[in-house]
């Protein structure tokens, strides 16, 4: 039995051994890791517009063809977020201004409800902006840690308790006095085997966009410097790639586009210049285009994004890892328009609907008339709106007892909208609130004329060589300036006149100006020199009173460029 057990082990092991050259000479398949891709869904600039848009928006699209539809909301963006999140590898993160500007709804309550809209929408982490510092960095703290604490004019929790945000807000370039940084600089993030780090920060120039009340106590540091400082530690860290999350940006020919940069200018070029290399995901805002791309800038190929506003698109960023060495091997990106219809319901539609419905008798309130309709102009020049708020300023603050102001300047980047009456001439509280959702009040102050000139001076920068309006000042009426960007420096105010006459450099004259500007906001330096300050109450008070007296919506002309060297060089 032993000998018969022995033959025929020998004769499988004879059987086994009988394979043809070919067989013993085919090498065993070697299965290798799919790529690892990680989801980076974008936001910025939403200015807590928790309400779908009520006009046609027209954006590029995946084919090249413009398309007009209307676009975003609170409820829309959860809905789609929620739909994108197809891979279990995903972070959603914003790029600043999230709050700040807002429409009444949200603004009416602080921006309480923005911030609880987001917490819904699964957001986790979002660099500050400028706007962000609008009410100031104990107001933006409290929207941080919660709290019904009151820092400013408003009502804290006026509707329900403010538990504040579940996403981490970043600010690597935003310093106090003493050194340290009001939030965090950065956050790192596990996806499976793969480490991502994210820096956080605003645009440098904070400082000037804000009421320097809001920004006390406060520095903006460079942002590339910054950013670059804190690769190392990162990469101490453990990160595999770093994601910036900045509040600066560029524009481009058309506005919002779907996947390309084409035409792309701005800001944010200079900045990719100077970056690590080791940065190569930088999700932008600030100037509320839309675009998406890779470009070779700094040594090495960066995606570069933006949502561009109001919530009207997010970003679809997709970042693809080798899963044995970890290292980013591509990354792509697309901005998806929010378009689909209002969902029924979910949380972040009750939320909506609980502020709009709260807000809606103070939106609703008729303050006045307007005869014409009041247009912003789209390129923040002289515009029928910007003329409306300055005569508004102006008779406001015009009589002795209330500043006895000569003549009113508002900052055209302030008008938010224009104003369109209803076909009886009627104009809501919920319009005005619109074109300014600041809550600014009016300062008048004395200048002498050469002041005065001084003032209207840094309306221009120079950009590449070339002279370029930074920030137009629209006078009210009968004031009239023109300007030749020919000109050096200092020279280029060519005529000042008021009422006719032409301003005397020596004559004390009283201006009114928002405290944004009075204090010196967008550069305007030279209206902090201001003396006899008087206190002339809110911005929005103004508008409403000069609305009640049925004014006709007023033409431009007030600001003449006399001549601009980009068309003398063609």
């Amino acid at each position: 039995m032993i000998r018969k057990l022995v033959a025929i082990a020998a004769a499988s092991l004879a059987a086994a051994c009988t394979t043809t050259p070919t067989e013993q000479t085919r090498p065993s398949p070697v299965t290798r890791a799919p790529p690892i891709e990680i989801q980076i869904l974008a936001i910025n600039d939403f200015h807590g517009n928790l309400e779908p848009s009520q006009s046609l928006i027209t954006f590029q699209g995946t084919n090249g063809q413009s398309v007009s539809d209307f676009l975003g909301g609170a409820a829309v963006m959860g809905a789609e977020l929620a739909k994108f999140r197809t891979n279990r590898l995903s972070i959603t993160v914003a790029a600043g201004d999230l709050i700040g500007a807002s429409p009444l709804a949200s603004a009416y309550f602080l921006d309480e409800p923005t911030i609880d809209a987001m917490n819904l929408m699964g957001l986790e982490l979002a660099s500050v902006g400028n706007h962000e510092f609008d009410k100031g960095s104990s107001e933006l703290l409290r929207m941080q840690n919660g709290g019904c604490e009151k820092f400013t004019t408003r009502v804290p929790c006026r509707l329900e308790p403010f538990e504040g945000a579940k996403f981490r807000y970043l600010g690597a370039n935003v310093l106090k006095e003493n050194g340290s940084t009001l939030f965090p600089p950065t956050a790192v993030r596990d996806f499976g085997p793969i480490r991502i780090g994210f820096i956080g920060m605003t645009l440098k120039d904070t400082g000037i966009f804000v009421t320097p009340a809001g920004v006390a106590g406060l520095h903006f540091a460079d942002e590339a410097e910054t950013a670059n400082a804190l690769v190392s530690q990162l990469k101490g860290q453990g990160a595999d790639a770093i994601v910036l999350l900045i509040h600066q940006g560029g524009k481009t020919p058309e506005t919002y586009k779907a996947g390309d940069c084409d035409g792309l200018s701005g800001d944010i070029l200079p900045i990719l210049d100077r970056l690590d290399p080791a940065i190569t995901t930088i999700v932008s805002g600030h100037t509320h285009n839309a675009y998406a791309c890779e470009l070779d800038r700094g040594g090495t190929k960066r995606l570069l994004t933006s949502a561009g506003k109001y919530g009207y698109f997010v970003t679809d960023l997709r970042l693809t890892f080798d899963p044995g060495t970890h290292a980013l091997v591509s990354q792509r990106a697309q901005n998806a328009p929010m378009t689909s219809e209002m969902p029924a319901g979910g949380p972040i539609a009750a939320l909506v609907k609980r502020y709009a419905d709260a807000s809606a008798p103070a939106a609703a309130r008729v303050v006045g008339n307007l005869r014409g309709e009041a247009p912003k102009d789209g390129g923040d020049g002289e515009s029928p709106a910007a003329n409306l708020i300055a005569d508004s300023q102006l008779a406001a603050t015009k009589a002795k007892n209330h500043g006895g102001a000569d003549i009113a300047f508002m900052n055209t980047t302030g008008v938010r909208v224009g104003i369109t009456p209803a076909a009886d001439g009627s104009v809501t509280y919920g319009q005005i609130f619109a074109v300014q959702p600041f809550g600014n009040n009016l300062v008048v102050k004395t200048l002498t004329g050469a002041q005065l000139k001084a003032l209207l001076e840094q309306q221009f920068r120079v950009e590449d060589g070339v002279a370029k309006v930074k920030s137009l000042l629209v006078p009210s009426d009968p004031f009239r300036f023109s300007y030749d960007l020919t000109k050096p420096e200092g020279q280029r105010i060519v005529s000042m006149t008021l009422d006719h006459h032409p301003i005397d450099p020596t004559k004390r004259y009283r201006l009114t100006a928002n405290n944004f500007l009075a204090s010196g906001g967008d550069g305007f330096s030279v209206l902090t020199q201001g003396t006899e300050t008087f206190d002339a109450g809110l911005d929005l008070d103004a508008l409403e009173a000069w609305l009640a007296t049925n004014p006709p919506s007023p033409a431009v002309g007030r600001t003449v460029k006399v001549a601009d060297p980009i068309v003398m060089g063609h």
